[in-house]
């Protein structure tokens, strides 16, 4: 802990979310990378992705629905092309495993398609795609992400997950530009944690069970649905990621996954597709210093504020004073 009242650490933070997950059975190493990616989260602000999602984890590795000490297998088929099959595991272990083989397609080629399948994704997609933007690469992730959400028009059931998808670039003297948004209106966490306060949210986030717009989170997650953003837009995004992360990597469409998963699960075997370009290849060496300008230019037109920046901001304030103390937090030490 720190010394401030109500304040922790981020290393104490990661210690005691790894403590919880080899206790229910994750391998260490396993456990830092899955500790390190939610205390991340939490400490950068991403509440919904950060400490609320170790019960989940707990979940599927009590129950023995995802196992916490796979090792993936790695698959070269091609210069500049990985297939891994995550082996029931988790996610950013099994990308983090193959960091070594995305490198050397990188230094080769300049390009890596990384295949991910079979394997259970519960965060964020910005950490991995910022730490490789801090590498000067630009990446972008995408998840059929494995529980059945969301409810185009005209649909009268729900047929797309949240399909999260993101984007980072490295820029010149300055951090990473990163997004990573689901293409519903809303996170299906970000719901989850408005419904546990009590809360509601806009018209035109979601449905419930008779397909009527609601404005009660309980109506959409329990029966209902959320929409997607932008109408047909969105769910023409979600057709995208479904046939990409799904279809090409041999991972389980969300419909299939969706039925095969046990009664309460909380994490999905799911595809995952990511390509990451080396910006330098191609004579392009003026790559960083462009973005710069361009990222400038829009913030003298007045969008001053920029994908990651609040992030950002939470993180040089925990590095100084520690990372808010929620009671979520405070569980972990019960």
């Amino acid at each position: 802990m720190t010394n401030e009242t109500d304040r922790i650490s981020f290393e104490d933070l990661v210690l005691a979310i790894e403590a919880k997950l080899t206790a229910a059975g994750a391998s260490p190493a396993v456990a830092k990378v899955l500790a390190t990616n939610c205390a991340t989260c939490e400490r950068d602000g991403t509440l919904s992705h950060g400490v609320f999602r170790v019960a989940g984890y707990l979940d599927s590795l009590t129950r023995g629905w995802a196992d916490g000490a796979a090792e993936a297998s790695i698959d070269i088929v091609g210069p500049s092309y990985i297939r891994i099959d995550g082996c029931n595991g988790f996610a950013q272990p099994a990308l983090a495993e193959a960091r070594p083989a995305i490198g050397r397609a990188l230094d080769d080629t300049g390009v890596a398609v990384i295949a991910l399948r079979n394997t259970h994704h519960f965060s964020a997609l910005w950490p991995d795609l910022e730490a490789l933007a801090r590498e000067g690469r630009v990446a972008m992730g995408m998840i059929a992400s494995g529980k059945l959400a969301v409810v185009p028009e005209g649909a009268t059931r729900p047929v797309f997950s949240t399909n999260p998808f993101g984007f980072a670039t490295p820029v010149a003297d300055a951090d990473p530009v990163v997004f990573d948004f689901s293409t519903s209106s809303m996170s299906h966490g970000d719901l989850q944690l408005l419904r546990a306060e009590g809360r509601e949210v806009p018209v035109g986030t979601g449905v419930d069970s008779t397909g009527a717009d609601s404005t009660d989170p309980n109506a959409i997650l329990d029966g209902g649905g959320i929409r997607p953003i932008g109408g047909h837009k969105g769910a023409l995004l979600s057709f995208m990621i479904e046939t990409l992360a799904a279809g090409l990597t041999g991972g389980a469409f969300t419909y299939e996954i969706d039925a095969e998963a046990p009664e309460g699960a909380h994490t999905f075997r799911t595809g995952q597709l990511f390509i990451v370009i080396d910006p330098g290849r191609g004579g392009n060496d003026a790559y960083l210093s462009r973005v710069r300008e361009f990222v400038d230019m829009l913030r003298g037109a007045g969008m001053d504020r920029q994908p990651g920046d609040r992030r950002y901001a939470n993180r040089a304030e925990a590095a100084e004073r520690g990372i808010p103390v929620t009671d979520t937090i405070r569980s972990l030490f019960d």
